[in-house]
Parts: C-alpha cells; structure tokens; sequence
C-alpha cells in the first residue's frame, strides 16, 4: 500500500503535536510539584485566663402587669388619668356613672328597715304571748309560733343587710382605683363608652415596672454546661451562686445595673427542648418597660483556658476546624469544641491542648496534608492575640 507524501506529512506533524503537548503539560505540573510550600504564622497554644460570655435573646415584662377592668356595667363617667402616667396603688383611675347603684342602695337600705321593723314586731308578740302562756291563758304553741316568726324576721333581717352591703360595694366598684403602683397602658375606651364586666378588652393595663423581669430560654445542653459552672448541691444553690448578668438593650447598650437570675419554670418544653430562666433588674428610674427586647449577657471567668483566635478556624458542616502543624511541617484540619467567646477568641473545650502549634492566618487555601513553613509569632502579634482576649 502506497502512502502519499501529504497524508505522511500530516501525521508526522499531528505526532509532534501530541508530543510537544504532552512535554508541556507534563513540565506544567512538575512546575506545580515544585512550587515552594506557603509560609505561615503558627500560634502555640498556652493556658490562659479568659472571660467568656454568652448572650440569650430576652423579652422583658414589669414585676407585675393588671389588666384593669370593670366590675360593674355603665357608661363610663370620668377618666382620671393618661397613657404612660405613673400612679399609686389606690388613686382613682376611672368613674363608671353611679346613679343606678345609688338607688339600688336606697331601695336595699328600705327593705332593712322593714325586715327590722318585722322583727321588732316579732319581738313584741313573744313578750305579749309569754306571761299568758304561764298561766295558761293560751296555749303553748302559739308561742312556738310566734318565736318561729321571729326567727324568720331575724333572717329576713340579715338577709336585707346582705342586700345593702352587696349595693355598696356595686357603688364602690363604679370608682376604679389603682390595684397597684405603676404605669398607665394604653387607654382603650373613652369618656362615654358603655363598659361592663363582659367587655373584651381591658380598660388599661397596669405595669409595676419596679423591678424587671427578663425571661430566656436555655437549651438542654446548654443548662447542663450552665449548672456545672457553678457550686451548690441544688439547682437554687447554684443559681444564687451565679454572677450579676447583664442586660444588653436594643441599641446595644449595657443596662447599667446588674440582675439576678433565677428560675422561671420548673421544667422543660417539650416542644422546643427548653427551660426558661429569669433575671431580675431593678428599675427604681422607670428606664426599663414592660415589652422591651434585649439580651440576657452570661460572663464567667476561665482559668487554665485553651483559646484560639477566630481568625485562625474555618466553619464546615456546623463544625469548627483548626490547622494543627504535625509532623514533617504538614497541617491538619482539626475540629475544635467551643464553650464560648472571650473577645476575638474561641474558648476551646476539646480538640487541642497545650503545646499545640495552630496556624494563625492565611488558612483559606489550606488542605489537610498541605506542607507548608511554619514561621513562629513575634512579640508584637503574640501582644495582640492576648489582648483580643480580654
């Protein structure tokens, strides 16, 4: 079989291509094998004093929160106070028109004098029908008579007392007082409106805000860990053992005096796997309302802590990883157990231990197995790390 010059020319240049390509991937990764290994800060690992803290999402509610409502039914008369005024325990709040009740009194108040003039009466026949029953002008069951009605004008009495004591208090229940010290709500009804014991809404809520309660809820794990930080053979032993908390408002502030906290219920919710807890602030300056949200902050110190920057671990599957430096200068990814945050560190439970070179920075393109040159922390980064801590 013949072979023309041209198609021999062809495959001797597509040959050469596959081999020049072929060199030229091949010196391409020796290129890459030969690239020299990173070089890397490494942070040796040393017990240290740190403060951590955790912080609990809270709703505050005042010591105690009324619902103020009418007893009796009417139109509302008089509204002492305003939205957000602070009152006393026993000021008049509202007046409910009285005039009905008043009359009720009077009517009750007549019905007792007649069952008292009954009885007066009553009285009068067993002095009458006591000397003849001695001498046996009349006979003895009239008298028994006569004491059976007295008894029933005697009940009829109490009975029309009972009447005008129950009107009183109608007439008393049309001024509405204060149950407690605290803080108007929200108005809900006006001068005019019909009010009465079946309205849906209250006519205001009262807050006694002396003393505020902010409620969180802790997870299982988490109060285990929250109960072993503490001495004391009980629960309620250990919780007065912890620290004064923080509160941390809204806008990221410090409530500037610190709570208490305490038990807010006696077991878990099914439901959500949690327990609440509660801690009380006081409040003698009314800075704190019924309704404001913050963060419960938990502080407690560590001694003899392994801590890592944050800087220096990766997140992967809702786990924390650090780089360990092992043998031949070759880094591990290494998970990590975190108990809580002291400034720019994590707090580290288990995974490391003393004497452990981490890499600090420049983890981003590490792999595990990955060589690279260590290069140890200077005095002036060493400062800075034990400074994030505090």
């Amino acid at each position: 079989m013949k072979i023309s010059k041209a198609a021999l020319f062809s495959s001797t240049f597509l040959l050469g291509g596959v081999l020049l390509f072929s060199c030229k991937s091949s010196g391409q990764q020796d290129q890459q094998k030969e690239m020299p290994p990173q070089q890397l800060p490494v942070l040796t690992i040393t017990p240290t004093t740190a403060t951590t803290f955790t912080e609990f999402t809270t709703s505050l509610q005042g010591k105690v929160n009324v619902e103020v409502r009418p007893q009796v039914d009417g139109y509302l008369q008089k509204v002492y106070v305003d939205e957000g005024q602070f009152v006393k325990a026993g000021q008049p709040l509202f007046k409910i028109d009285d005039r009905v009740y008043r009359e009720q009194v009077n009517t009750a108040t007549a019905a007792l004098h007649s069952a008292e003039a009954n009885l007066s009466n009553a009285q009068l026949e067993i002095d009458k029908l006591t000397p003849l029953v001695q001498n046996k002008v009349v006979s003895e069951v009239q008298l028994k008579t006569a004491k059976a009605s007295y008894q029933t004008a005697k009940a009829n009495v109490e009975s029309a007392k009972a009447m005008v004591a129950s009107a009183q208090i109608n007439v008393g229940y049309s001024t509405i007082t204060a149950p407690v010290s605290g803080y108007i709500g929200r108005l809900t009804q006006r001068v005019g409106s019909l009010v009465g014991k079946t309205t849906t809404d209250p006519l205001t809520i009262l807050s006694d805000v002396s003393e505020i309660y902010g409620y969180f809820s802790v997870g299982e794990a988490d109060f285990m860990r929250f109960k072993e930080r503490y001495q004391g053979n009980t629960l309620e032993e250990k919780l007065r053992n912890v620290p004064g908390v923080t509160l941390i408002l809204a806008d990221g502030s410090e409530y500037p005096q610190k709570g208490k906290v305490q038990m807010g219920e006696g077991q878990f919710d099914k439901a959500t796997g949690s327990i609440s807890l509660r801690a009380t602030f006081p409040n003698s300056g009314g800075i704190l309302r019924s309704g404001n949200t913050g963060k419960i902050r938990l502080v407690q110190t560590v001694n003899e802590a392994l801590v890592v920057p944050q800087e220096s671990t990766v997140e992967m599957q809702d786990k924390i990883f650090v780089y360990l430096l092992a043998d031949s200068n070759k880094v591990k990814a290494t998970p990590i157990t975190v108990s809580g945050k002291s400034g720019t560190t994590y707090v580290v439970t288990s995974g490391i231990k003393q004497g452990d070179k981490v890499v600090f920075t420049g983890i981003g393109n590490l792999q595990d197995g990955m060589k690279i040159v260590p290069k140890p922390m200077n005095a002036d980064s060493t400062l800075k790390v034990q400074l994030s801590m505090k």
